[in-house]
């Protein structure tokens, strides 16, 4: 599907989300003073549609990331202290990428690529995975990759949110819908011969556009167009209670990783010169219980059902801004429902 039709139909949710971050977020302040793993503006003007971030473990306040559709095999590692492309990465040894949505780093030291997108509603009976070793030089390279075939025990899927387990190595998928969304688990490893079915693990998820694993393991953070939650992890697939987290508003919303050391979420978004925002990692007043963040690092939003879900910690603080807020963010999902609903019935 070429670039100009898939933006055409995102146009809607994009407007929505936009409008209601103009209103909430004129901006987002750092949490410290600006330096590696802080707020910072993606300069590269090639990365459009940035859909995912992995923190680089061996080049501190480093971030992969890449393209979603029509930009070929490639990945770019930004520097945090200066928003820079410090290096881009062609993959060779895969065919021609689909929908790449998601990124993560895996124990193994391994970039793990999601070529999962599916804009049709779930409509392509397979996707792809493709893996790379982590490059131990920031330089412009060609890096052989092993292409993965991934299917879903219950039919296709669309899903945005890849995540590795930072102690097991297993990898994860959630697919993206509006209600009904689920948690996928790969095989215990993965096989470059046949197909490699994802089977449910049990867990609902909705409107996931991306998802990290905390660097213990103990805690899956998933991302939505207008919030997130952190759920404890059960080692099994299954998950805890969610906790709504405080997630800045950033137009189209599409990625999240934890900084390497674990001490904030790096939230990000589409767009040319996208911003990445850092939210330093909230305190947990007990398990199933909702976190507070620090002062200084909560941003606005509205607590809510499981869907778009909430950003802030509505209720806290002002009572005119809140509840304004809320409003705003409750139109905003409704804008987002049906401007998604119109895509999807244009694409059939």
């Amino acid at each position: 599907m070429s670039r100009r039709t898939r933006t055409a139909r995102r146009r809607p949710v994009a407007a929505a989300v936009l409008a209601a971050g103009a209103v909430l977020l004129p901006a987002v302040p750092a949490s410290a003073a600006s330096g590696a793993d802080q707020d910072f503006v993606i300069e590269d003007p090639r990365i459009t549609e940035s859909s995912g971030l992995a923190a680089s473990k061996r080049h501190p306040g480093v971030y992969w990331t890449h393209n979603d559709s029509d930009d070929g095999a490639f990945l770019y590692a930004v520097d945090s202290r200066t928003g820079k492309t410090v290096a881009t990465v062609t993959m060779t040894g895969v065919g021609e990428p689909r929908d790449v949505e998601a990124i993560s780093l895996g124990p193994d030291g391994n970039l793990y690529v999601g070529d999962i997108g599916d804009n049709l509603g779930g409509t392509w009976d397979h996707v792809w995975i493709y893996r790379l070793p982590e490059p131990a030089e920031l330089r412009d390279q060609t890096v052989a990759a092993t292409q993965f075939t991934v299917q879903y025990e219950d039919g296709p899927r669309d899903a945005e949110a890849l995540m590795v387990h930072p102690k097991t190595g297993r990898v994860y998928l959630a697919s993206k819908k509006q209600s009904g969304g689920r948690l996928y688990a790969g095989p215990e490893k993965l096989s470059a011969q046949g197909v490699n079915v994802f089977r449910p693990t049990g867990a609902d998820v909705d409107w996931v556009t991306d998802g990290a694993f905390s660097p213990d393991g103990s805690e899956l953070v998933l991302r939505s167009y207008l919030g997130a939650k952190a759920y404890d992890w059960k080692g099994d697939g299954s998950l805890g209670e969610p906790r709504r987290l405080s997630a800045p508003l950033l137009g189209q919303s599409e990625s999240v990783t934890y900084t390497a050391d674990g001490t904030g979420l790096m939230y990000g978004a589409e767009g040319t010169r996208s911003r990445v925002v850092r939210v330093d990692v909230e305190k947990r007043d007990g398990a199933g219980g909702e976190g507070k963040a620090p002062e200084g690092t909560k941003s606005p939003g509205a607590g809510g059902a499981d869907g778009a879900g909430g950003g802030g910690e509505a209720g806290e603080g002002d009572g005119k801004s809140t509840g304004t807020a809320g409003l705003v963010v409750v139109g905003a999902v409704v804008l987002v429902w049906l401007g998604l609903r119109k895509g999807r019935r244009g694409a059939k």
